[in-house]
């Protein structure tokens, strides 16, 4: 692809001019490199950042360098004379104008147009403004073609301007074929339907009519895709997209419908009490088995703990027995049992346990199974799966051998499904609407879960485009693969740790493995859960031992125990609690059992003399939580006698709105601050991730989040390093946002390492600082992705 090399005396000036012309690319991302200004306030160009710019723009297809004043023209000049004699002759210095040129030549470029083409429609920039401010124009002609033509209305109620034009443009440069338009309306000349400077000058306004011609082996298909994609109806504003992205990689195949009819319940009799909860008491079992063998790790791992709790739940299984004696049988008195808890979680209030209902029907279904002798279902072929949704064992048993990718009607991009799916690399699209249903079984299915795009029956020249992508992402894989284990720096130069999510030894190697700076996340959970007996110091000095092994001696940030609301534990139990995920959770509980709580801060101390070790606090609320648990590690390192390990930071999660808008108070007594984005923006928006109705809600780039994290980063000053490590922090698009707000840290699951590595490097801090200022003030979180492409 040809690059782009934007020259301008004010770098203010470039990076917003930049800015608009990639909201108008429609593909893969057109590279652009800016020298402008001699730093970011003083005004002036310089030669050698002209030529640095475009030896790091030139891919090989060659470069345009588009340039403001006189003397940017000297410098481009300047810089020409520096380059070795094989990247001069693919340099092109464009006399266009800066802005409409910059525009034309980046939406050319996207299209995959040689460098004398680029230049050239950039130079052509300003014919569209020429038009309709009335300048002389050349008269009508009457084109080059002889074809018939067809014509569209143009029902854009803002005509047919920069946007979708460049997408009609982007469209017609698709097909093997030359096409031009006219506007009947205003009796136009015929103007070239691959050139954005002549379609701008076609003055087409809502309502006009649009004259389409085409001749070459495909003129026939590119004329019936302009006139559909001039068909589309322009969204309302605010308007939804159809999917939304859940996990990056484009997959293509036909369509296959996983389709599970519900069990149906036997007409049998009660073989008495004790036989019937015998039969329970084995399939409980038998799940639990696959449960522990299919157990994921990471962020997965807390899903299927979560299902094997319910397992054990003490309230569920006196209800069992009830119904037993009662003289049902094992069947019915589950699906009974079951049915009114997964009901009265249904009925709540609460966002976040109204979503539990889905966790409570996903393992009563897997037991029901177990007693009936049921199978789970299975995907019969290889290809695109569909479904309403997928629970977590249905999710884990996917083979990215055979399944191509996932489009699920409801969910989110939090959800169990899609966080699944992007631990197995599948991609997948979530909350795609009940229609995605009625997609012909075996119809092929063209994926890109990396933009929520779904393209049902696709055209040759789109399945193309498709296999494009595929190609270039697997190539960026393997660049990003290649220099993993090498630090994420920005483009400047600015340092930014990219750590991994663990929760066992087997998480830490796959981090290590995949370069990962440190673990920003130990979950510890994993030695508390399933067990009937708290873990000793020891027990747990081993587990810490043996992830920081597998590390290599990286840094270790172990969150201490967060459990409550969803994971009781039967060694420590709780106060009955009517909205548990608002009560005694995190350091609360911890604080609220100080024995267990010192017990995991003795095996933490203990291995910080060993390696590097940061301690954080989870679900921290206010600051007197913070000064009693550092009191409490302060007396377990004068107990143990062995003095303050040197390595040892503290810190706390933000998850909590409240917590992030007093950061600055919190300051003082911590060294970091880690924001868990999954909670803090489902508090904030009060929107439960795993509920399926609200997963356009349910966003971590919802403004009034970015303005919490913007928040977090100016109160925590700069003594305080900020990090991330909710899955925002694992999406390739938020990283530009995050490390302009000020995050220096970016923890994410162990897969996701290399790719995030890479869109740090590819990130310009001065202009990341702008976008997401510009992020601030947007509407909803819809606007800003829109920002982000």
């Amino acid at each position: 692809m040809v690059g782009l090399v934007v020259v301008s005396h004010s770098r203010a000036l470039a990076l917003a001019a930049v800015a608009l012309a990639t909201e108008m690319v429609h593909g893969p991302p057109v590279p652009i490199e800016i020298a402008a200004g001699l730093d970011k306030t003083t005004f002036g160009t310089d030669a050698v950042a002209i030529m640095t710019a475009v030896t790091t723009a030139d891919q090989g297809d060659g470069v345009v360098v588009l340039m403001d004043l006189g003397s940017a023209v000297l410098s481009a000049e300047l810089a020409l004379e520096l380059l070795d004699d094989d990247t001069r002759a693919r340099v092109i210095l464009c006399p266009a104008p800066f802005v409409e040129g910059l525009v034309a030549a980046a939406v050319t470029a996207a299209s995959g147009a040689d460098r004398h083409e680029v230049a050239g429609e950039a130079a052509g920039g300003s014919a569209g403004k020429e038009s309709q401010l009335g300048a002389p124009t050349p008269d009508p002609s009457p084109g080059t073609l002889t074809a018939p033509s067809t014509t569209f209305t143009v029902t854009d109620p803002h005509g047919l301007h920069a946007r979708p034009a460049a997408r009609l443009v982007a469209e017609a440069r698709a097909h093997d074929a030359r096409v031009e338009l006219r506007n009947s309306s205003t009796g136009s000349a015929w103007v070239p339907a691959s050139s954005l400077s002549r379609v701008a000058t076609l003055g087409a306004l809502p309502g006009h009519t649009i004259e389409v011609r085409a001749s070459g082996p495909q003129a026939e298909q590119a004329t019936a895709a302009i006139v559909a994609l001039a068909s589309e109806k322009a969204p309302a504003a605010g308007a939804e997209t159809a999917g939304r992205a859940a996990s990056p990689g484009i997959g293509i195949g036909p369509a296959r419908h996983l389709r599970v009819p519900d069990p149906e319940l036997p007409d049998v009799a009660s073989q008495g009490p004790e036989a019937e909860l015998g039969r329970i008491e084995e399939a409980l079992a038998t799940v639990r088995r696959d449960l522990r063998k299919i157990r994921a790790t990471g962020e997965a791992a807390a899903i299927f703990d979560a299902h094997l709790l319910l397992l054990d739940d003490t309230v569920l299984l006196d209800d069992v027995r009830a119904r037993l004696a009662g003289g049902l049988a094992a069947p019915q008195a589950w699906s009974a049992a079951t049915g009114r808890i997964a009901a009265e979680f249904a009925a709540l209030a609460d966002p976040y346990l109204k979503g539990r209902a889905a966790d409570v029907r996903a393992v009563a279904d897997q037991v029901l199974r177990a007693l009936l002798g049921l199978p789970e279902a299975t995907v019969p072929e290889s290809g695109v799966i569909i479904a309403p949704d997928l629970t977590p064992a249905q999710a884990s048993g996917l083979d990215p051998a055979r399944v191509a990718a996932v489009v699920l009607a409801s969910g989110s991009r939090t959800s169990h499904a899609a966080i699944l799916a992007r631990t197995r690399g599948i991609p997948a699209v979530v909350a795609q609407g009940p229609g995605v249903l009625d997609i012909g079984e075996g119809t092929t299915v063209a994926v890109d879960g990396s933009t929520g795009e779904v393209e049902v029956a696709p055209s040759e020249a789109v399945l193309a485009a498709y296999r494009d992508r595929a190609v270039e992402l697997e190539a960026r894989r393997a660049r990003a693969g290649a220099r993993a284990s090498t630090p994420a720096v920005t483009r400047e130069g600015v340092a930014v740790t990219v750590a991994a999510n663990v929760g066992s030894a087997a998480d830490a190697r796959a981090a290590a493995a995949a370069g990962a700076d440190e673990a920003g996340l130990v979950r510890t959970e994993f030695l508390f859960l399933d067990r009937d007996t708290a873990p000793t110091a020891a027990e747990q000095l081993t587990a810490y031992r043996e992830i920081a092994d597998a590390l290599g001696g990286r840094r270790l940030t172990l969150r201490t125990l967060d459990v409550g609301g969803d994971k009781p534990l039967r060694y420590a139990p709780a106060a009955a609690e009517d909205n548990p995920f608002l009560g005694v959770r995190g350091l609360r509980h911890s604080l609220a059992h100080p024995a267990l709580f010192e017990e995991q801060l003795l095996a933490i101390v203990r291995v910080a003399h060993e390696v590097p070790v940061s301690i954080m606090f989870p679900m921290v609320a206010v600051v007197p939580e913070l000064v009693r648990a550092r009191q409490l590690l302060d007396e377990v390192i004068r107990r143990d006698g062995g003095g303050r390990p040197s390595g040892l930071r503290v810190g706390i999660m933000v998850e909590i709105p409240a917590a992030a808008l007093k950061t600055a108070a919190f300051a003082p007594h911590v060294d970091f601050v880690s924001i868990g984005t999954n909670d803090l923006t489902q508090y904030a928006l009060a929107a439960e991730r795993g509920n399926a109705a609200l997963a356009g809600l349910a966003d971590g780039l919802d403004p009034g989040v970015l303005r919490l994290i913007d928040a977090v980063c100016r109160g925590a000053g700069t003594r305080v390093t900020v990090a991330v490590c909710g899955e925002l922090a694992g999406d390739e698009a938020a990283v530009p946002l995050l490390t302009g707000l000020g995050v220096r840290e970016l923890s994410v699951a162990p897969p996701a390492v290399p790719a995030i590595k890479e869109a740090v490097r590819a990130t310009t801090l001065d202009r990341a600082a702008l976008d997401s200022a510009r992020a601030l003030d947007l509407p909803d979180a819809a606007a800003v992705r829109a920002l982000l492409t």
